[in-house]
C-alpha cells in the first residue's frame, strides 16, 4: 500500500508475440527451443545485402488484435529502425514503428479490484483503459548468461528468437495501483488468446510486460523520474516488483533524495527490484524511416472483413450469459475464462433447459 499523501503513477507496456508460422520480415519458422543458432537466415542474422520482405500473416493478426483491444488500424503506417547496441541484436538496430503506428488511439475497460491480506479480490468495478498505440516490430535474439559475477563468467547469443513478430501494446500512466495492472495484463491476455493473434503464454516468453512506475504527492500534475521494470515473466512478479518500487521511490522522495530514471529488474529471490541500466529517452535511439520497406498500407475494406471475422469477444459473451442465462458476474466471469469453457457452457445450457443448474455443475463438480 502507498503511503498516505502519495499517488503512484503507472503505464505499462506488453510485448506480445503474434501467433505466425514464420518470422516477420524472412521465411525461418517460429519455434520455441531448438539448438542455439540454428533457426536463422541472412536476413534475421543480419547479414550485410540481406533485405526484409514483410509477413502478411503479422497485419492479419496485428489488426485482430488492435480491433480486439478497443485500438484504431491506422490505414498507413512506417516502419524504422530503432539504433542501438545489444549482443543479441545483430543488425545494431531493430526494425519497429515510432511516430505513425500500425494502430492507436484506443480505450479498454476492464474489471479490476484491490485484493485483501490475502490476496483475494474486494470488489469488482470497471475502469477505461486509454491505449495510446499498438505497433509492429521484430523481436531481439536471447542472452544467457552462466557463472557467478565477476567469476569465470560467461555470456551466450541465441539468435533463434531474432526476429519473431511482436505487437508491442502501450498504454497511458493511467493505473494507480499494483493490482489494477495485474488485471489489465490478465485481461490483455485472455483477449489476444481469444481472437487467436497470440499464445499469450508468459512462461515459453511469447507474452513480456513492463511496468513504468514513478510516484507523486497527490495535486502535482507534473510526473517525477521514472522507472522501467523490464523481463518480467509472470504477473504476480510484476504485480509484486510495482509494490516493492512504489515503496522505495516513495521513501527516498521523502527522504529528500533524488530518483534516478533507470531500468530496473525484478530479483524474486531477493523480493527487490534492481539496477539494470539507466533508462534511454526516444531520441537516444536515432528512429529514422527503415529505407528497406515500404510504408504499410491497409485499406479500409481490409480492417472491415478482419473485424466481421472476429469472434464475439469475452467482455460482450460475459455481459450476455448475465442477461440471458441469470449468472452472477463471478460465474459469467469464470465462464468466459477460458474460449473452450465458454463455447462448452453455452451448449449444455440451452440443451438442459436450465442455465444455472448447468452452471453449477460445471463450477462445482
Amino acid at each position: 500500500m502507498i503511503k498516505e499523501g502519495w499517488e503512484a503513477i503507472i503505464g505499462m507496456e506488453i510485448h506480445a508475440q503474434l501467433a505466425t508460422d514464420t518470422k516477420i520480415f524472412c521465411g525461418c519458422a517460429v519455434i520455441t527451443g531448438g539448438e542455439p543458432n540454428s533457426n536463422t537466415c541472412p536476413v534475421c542474422l543480419g547479414l550485410p545485402g540481406a533485405l526484409p520482405v514483410l509477413n502478411r500473416r503479422v497485419v492479419d493478426l496485428g489488426a485482430r488484435a488492435a480491433l480486439a483491444l478497443g485500438l484504431e488500424v491506422q490505414e498507413t503506417s512506417i516502419f524504422a529502425r530503432k539504433n542501438y547496441f545489444y549482443p543479441d541484436l545483430p543488425k545494431g538496430y531493430q526494425i519497429s514503428q515510432y511516430d505513425r503506428p500500425f494502430s492507436a488511439n484506443g480505450t479498454l475497460t476492464i474489471m479490476t479490484s484491490e485484493r485483501d491480506d490475502q490476496g483475494r479480490a474486494v470488489e469488482w468495478k470497471p475502469m477505461n483503459i486509454r491505449i495510446e498505440r499498438m505497433h509492429l516490430e521484430e523481436d531481439a535474439g536471447k542472452n544467457v548468461h552462466e557463472g557467478l559475477p565477476d567469476v569465470d563468467k560467461y555470456s551466450y547469443v541465441d539468435l533463434n528468437r531474432a526476429g519473431t513478430p511482436l505487437g508491442e501494446i502501450v498504454t497511458a500512466p493511467d493505473f494507480r495501483t499494483s493490482w489494477q495492472a495485474y488485471d489489465y495484463v490478465n485481461h490483455v491476455r485472455s483477449v489476444l488468446r481469444w481472437v487467436g493473434a497470440s499464445d499469450a503464454d508468459m512462461e515459453k516468453g511469447n507474452l513480456r510486460c513492463e511496468a513504468n512506475v514513478s510516484v507523486r504527492k497527490i495535486g502535482e500534475t507534473g510526473f517525477r523520474n521514472k522507472s522501467e521494470l523490464k523481463n518480467l515473466n509472470s504477473v504476480r512478479f510484476m504485480q509484486k516488483a510495482i509494490e516493492f518500487e512504489i515503496a522505495r521511490q516513495t521513501e527516498t522522495h521523502e527522504k529528500g533524495e533524488p530518483v534516478d530514471q533507470e531500468t530496473r529488474l525484478w530479483d524474486e529471490k531477493n523480493q527487490c527490484t534492481r539496477v539494470m541500466r539507466s533508462k534511454e529517452d526516444a531520441h537516444d535511439y536515432r528512429y529514422f524511416p527503415e529505407p528497406d520497406l515500404q510504408p504499410l498500407t491497409v485499406s479500409a475494406v481490409f480492417i472491415e472483413n478482419v473485424r466481421k471475422q472476429m469472434p464475439e469477444l469475452p467482455d460482450v459473451m460475459r455481459d450476455r450469459f448475465m442477461s440471458d442465462y441469470s449468472l452472477s458476474f463471478a460465474d459469467a466471469t469464470q465462464m468466459v475464462s477460458d474460449q473452450d469453457l465458454a463455447v462448452f457452457y453455452e451448449t449444455a445450457a440451452n440443451a438442459s433447459g436450465n442455465p444455472r443448474v448447468t452452471a453449477n455443475f460445471l463450477l462445482t463438480e
